[in-house]
This record gives structure tokens, C-alpha cells and sequence, in this order.
């Protein structure tokens, strides 16, 4: 018998399906009957709408870039956000239109994406930490008409102003008592633009496959491509996001959201927190480890989630400081490999879950949580560590497969590595600007650029970035893996594995480490820690220890800019 999904394979990979099954088709499309539902198109702004009707009075806490803490409610968000929207209409803004924010998390960037989306304009959030040169080319890109800045931006802005021929307005997220001196074209604060609009304004209802946002990617190779958002998927996204082996946030939560606004869309926490009643916190610009627990401490954080890289500083502030987050429930990490060091504490020291959480821009952006099954949650030991290290599993609405160079299906073994690829409502097609549909495979699937294996439970695990590989003889060497095994020692706060070029077997990895303050490591300790936790074969060529590691804008490691430093290492240490 052939499966639904074999038989959907060779319709696809025929390209198209033959004339008779086509007339078969528009037949039972014309005796089919149409649902009985009311036509309630899935719109952004209607989550803010909820989250006001139905949890007004749920705080929403910010650290305003001024400094001081400040409290508002979903209730008060929703009237801001509609005034935001009266506002854009009166500078002539219609739907279609893009509108740049270049913000950190605060409840004011919040406002404007509801008020932006809910006229039928896009939202296009700017990441600061991208090079200057980044910031202007996917401006003028994306040609946003006006830009909504934080304070802390305005320089680079002002060194970037001639450059930028679309932007007609800036409005400086702050009051007039904080509002500084700038030469940006028609700059005014943004609580005197807001003044000028009252909440007398009513919300469009449009097609729900309408463009809402205008997200990014990082740009580690070449220049950053735009993934368009529809109100639709972001809507679904963030309903399958708060499924309980997912983020699964309930309006008993108290949400910190330490990955920015910018990054993939916020993971979708901008919407999946209100439309669950769940309390928002932001950090605004302060992600040092102190400013982070007096937020977890103070406003009783339950969830919470983002890069390795900020956590390491928050476990270093509560070890210093001899706390404990008694309130902390789970934490989501993603972006980079969490260390089993990393895990430990924050589950016994802390009492938190720790699930790794995968996805990135193109796949609108959650792609799979690391939570347990049936068959897994009995786990312990290093087994359950080794699980929590995984990608983990898909929600509904996300399609994995593996494929080999030739495009072959491999299967759910654990074992059969791939070119993992992505199909789904939520997940893009194709890059703006570009042709539609250009940027998948023909069975409609979108090639991450990750290798993976997928085992029988459907637990994802990453063995590398295609580009990442070492490939020393003919075989694959995981960075990812090596990394995290060299970051289970004790001693090691960051490592990274590049393929470094080899006279004899082309390519050989290279660690490079990151020690713990203060503690002294050797080549010599680290190699007897990895012996039997890896392949002799896997293990490094050599070490280089340094004081840091490049990131990228989105906190991954950079490691194009540490290929081009250390590629010829070895080969340069031959020849001395």
C-alpha cells in the first residue's frame, strides 16, 4: 500500500499532477460544501484586543532606557497602540507601507507593532547590533517611511541619515523632557507625536495573508535577506508556541523577554504572552546579569528565555550573590549550544526546566522544543542531559525531513545525518524580493542550511551547520557536538570548533576556548576530557585559548570571522 505522504512525493516530484487527477479535482471543488463559520480572518492586532478585553489589568513591566522601572497594563497598551495607528494615519502611512523600528524590548516598541499592523502596515524590526553598513542597506531595502528609534540609536542614525532617502520622519521613543538635540529629518519624541491622536479609532479588518512584518536575518554571510510575514502566521505561530510542550504560557506567568524584539520576531512572545493572559516583562537596553535577576527576583519571573551567552552572566550574578530563583519554572535557550554545566545549574541549583529551543527567522521562528515525551521524560543522568542538548521536536504546523546530497528521504533513525529542511504555514517561501516560492525544494520543502539526524521519537539534533562541517578524510566532524562536549568541563565558559585546513587530510578541527575567569586550563587537560567522549579521530588538532568569541547580531558564534582568523593555523604551525 502506498502512504498519503509517498503518493503526495511523487505528485510533487512529477511537478504537476496528470489532466484526469486536475478535472477530478475542480469536480469535487465544486460539490464541495463551504463550512458554516463565521469569516474571522486571523489578524495581529486582534491578540492585543483579547489580551485587553480579557486580562487589561496583567501587568506589563519595563526598564525604560532612561533607567527607571516602569508598570503598565495590556489595557493601557491596546489604547497606546491605537492611537499609534490614528497617528500613522494622519502622516498619510496605508497599508503596505513599512515602518522601521530601532528599539530595544520595552513596552513602547511593544505598542507600535500593534499599532503599525493594525492599519495594514508592516513592521520592520531593525537589529542595532548589526554593522552600520547592514542597518542602512536593509532600510533603504525594505524602503521604510518612517523610524522609530530609541535614544541610545540616534548617532549611528545621524552617521547614517544621508544615506537613507526613504525615511521621511524619526520618532525618538522618549518624552520631551529626554528628548535630545539631532539633526534626523523631521524628529520629534515620540509621547508629543503620540499627543497629537486620540484612542477614538477603529482597527481594519483586512485578509489575513497580509504582510505584518518585515523580519531579517543576520547576515553572517553576504548581505541580510527579508522573510515577510503575514498576519496569519504569526497568528498561528504564536497559537502553537503556547502549546504546553512548547512555550506553553498560561495567564499564571510572568514572562521575562530577554530575547529581543528584533531577533526572529521576538520568538513570537510578543503575541504568544498576551493572547495567553501571561504578565510581559522587558528588559529594554540592561542584559548584564544583575539587571536580569532583579527582574527574575523582583517581578517573580516563571518563564524566560534566550542565548547562552546572557545566562552565563546571570548564573555568574547569582553565585556571586548566593541567590536562588525560586519563582522560575522553565527557561528557554536557543541560538547557541547550551552546556551541560548550564543545564545542572539552572535545574538543580534553581529548579527550572531547561528545554533548548530551535528555530530562526525563515521558520517564523520556532521550529522545535526540547520537551519530554512518554518515552522520554523517565530519562536521567547524562541520557535526559543528552535530550535537553537536542533541537527537540516540532510543534503542528512544522514539517521535518533529512535528505542526503541526492535528495534522498533519510529515515528516523537517530543515526542517518541530513540536510534538514522545513515545510509549513508559518515558514517562508521565498526571501522579499525575490520570486515566489524560490526558495524551496519541489516538494515544497525549505533547506535550513543544517545538518541533522532525526530520531524515532522525532527529536531533532543538529550535528552541524552545512558550512560548519569538518570534513577530515572524507568524513563529517561535528563542531556541535565538540563544542558541547568541550563545554561540559567545568573550567571552559565558551568553546568553538572551526575546520581548519590540513595538509593531509584537507580538513582538521581546531578548538577554541574560553576559559572561566580565573581558572587556569592546558591543551593537555582538555584533550584527557574529551578522550572516550569522542571518536580519537574527533579529537582536536590543537587549542587556541582566547579572552572572547566574536557573536553574531542574534548572539550565535561567529564563525566566518573566526574561519578567516584560524583557518590556516595548522598549516602555519607546520611550516614554524
Amino acid at each position: 500500500m502506498i502512504s498519503a505522504t509517498a503518493n503526495d512525493e511523487s505528485r510533487y516530484a512529477s511537478g504537476t499532477s496528470s489532466a484526469h487527477n486536475k478535472e477530478r479535482e475542480i469536480s469535487m471543488q465544486d460539490q464541495a460544501k463551504p463550512g458554516m463559520m463565521q469569516d474571522w480572518p486571523l489578524l495581529c492586532h486582534r491578540v492585543i484586543e483579547h489580551a485587553a478585553r480579557q486580562h487589561g489589568g496583567r501587568r506589563v513591566v519595563t526598564r525604560s532606557v532612561e533607567g527607571p522601572i516602569k508598570v503598565t497594563n495590556y489595557a493601557q497598551v491596546h489604547q497606546r497602540a491605537l492611537r499609534v495607528s490614528k497617528r500613522l494615519t494622519a502622516e498619510g502611512i496605508q497599508q503596505g507601507d513599512i515602518i522601521g523600528t530601532l528599539a530595544w524590548s520595552t513596552a513602547n516598541h511593544l505598542e507600535c507593532w500593534y499599532g503599525i499592523t493594525g492599519i495594514g502596515a508592516i513592521y520592520h524590526p531593525v537589529n542595532p547590533r548589526l554593522f552600520p553598513e547592514q542597518i542602512a542597506y536593509i532600510i533603504n531595502d525594505a524602503k521604510d517611511r518612517i523610524l522609530m528609534v530609541d535614544t541610545s540609536f540616534i548617532a549611528v542614525l545621524e552617521s547614517l541619515a544621508d544615506r537613507l532617502p526613504s525615511v521621511e520622519r524619526y520618532v525618538i521613543l522618549t518624552d520631551r523632557e529626554h528628548m535630545p538635540r539631532t539633526t534626523l529629518r523631521n524628529a520629534i519624541a515620540y509621547e508629543d507625536w503620540l499627543a497629537e491622536a486620540d484612542a477614538d479609532f477603529e482597527w481594519r479588518t483586512f485578509e489575513e495573508n497580509t504582510a505584518a512584518s518585515l523580519a531579517y536575518t543576520s547576515g553572517t554571510t553576504g548581505q541580510p535577506k527579508g522573510v515577510l510575514y503575514s498576519h496569519r502566521s504569526i497568528v498561528l505561530m504564536s497559537l502553537a508556541a503556547n502549546s504546553p510542550d512548547m512555550y506553553g504560557f498560561s495567564a499564571n506567568d510572568v514572562v521575562l523577554q530577554v530575547v529581543p524584539m528584533c531577533h526572529a520576531n521576538g520568538w513570537s512572545w510578543p503575541f504568544s504572552a498576551p493572547m495567553a493572559g501571561a504578565s510581559l516583562v522587558f528588559p529594554g537596553p540592561a542584559l548584564d546579569g544583575a539587571s536580569l535577576t532583579e527582574l527574575l527576583v523582583s517581578e517573580r519571573v516563571t518563564l524566560t528565555g534566550g542565548v547562552p551567552t546572557v545566562w552565563q552572566g546571570v548564573l555568574n550574578h547569582l553565585e556571586q550573590q548566593g541567590q536562588a530563583l525560586a519563582h522560575l519554572k522553565r527557561i528557554y535557550i536557543g541560538g547557541s549550544p547550551c552546556s551541560q554545566t548550564m543545564i545542572e545549574a539552572f535545574t538543580e541549583r534553581h529548579g527550572a526546566e531547561v528545554r533548548s529551543a530551535f528555530g530562526m527567522t525563515e521558520m517564523g521562528p520556532m521550529g522545535a522544543i526540547a520537551s519530554t515525551l512518554p518515552e522520554t521524560r523517565e530519562l536521567t543522568g547524562s541520557d535526559m542531559i543528552k535530550l535537553r542538548q537536542s533541537q527537540g521536536r516540532p510543534p503542528f504546523l512544522v514539517e521535518f525531513r533529512t535528505c542526503d546530497d541526492d535528495g534522498k528521504v533519510q529515515p528516523w533513525d537517530g543515526e542517518s545525518a541530513g540536510h534538514l529542511k522545513a515545510r509549513g504555514p508559518c515558514i517562508v517561501q521565498s526571501y522579499y524580493g525575490t520570486e515566489r516560492g524560490s526558495a524551496l525544494d519541489v516538494h515544497g520543502f525549505f533547506d535550513t542550511g543544517d545538518i541533522a539526524t532525526i530520531n524515532p521519537n522525532g527529536y531533532v539534533r543538529l550535528t552541524d551547520r552545512a558550512k560548519d562541517l569538518v570534513k577530515s578524510g572524507g568524513e563529517w566532524i561535528s563542531s556541535i557536538d565538540l563544542e558541547n562536549h568541550a563545554m561540559d568541563h567545568p573550567d571552559v565558559m565558551e568553546a568553538a570548533v572551526i575546520a581548519a585546513r590540513h595538509p593531509k587530510w584537507d580538513e582538521r578541527p581546531l578548538l577554541i576556548v574560553v576559559p572561566r575567569p580565573g581558572r587556569d586550563l592546558s591543551k593537555e587537560e582538555i584533550l584527557r576530557f574529551l578522550d572516550g567522549r569522542v571518536a580519537k579521530w574527533w579529537l582536536p588538532d590543537d587549542i587556541v585559548f582566547v579572552d572572547s568569541l566574536p557573536h553574531t547580531a542574534t548572539g550565535k558564534l561567529h564563525k566566518s570571522v573566526l574561519r578567516k582568523e584560524f583557518e590556516n593555523f595548522l598549516l602555519t604551525k607546520q611550516e614554524n
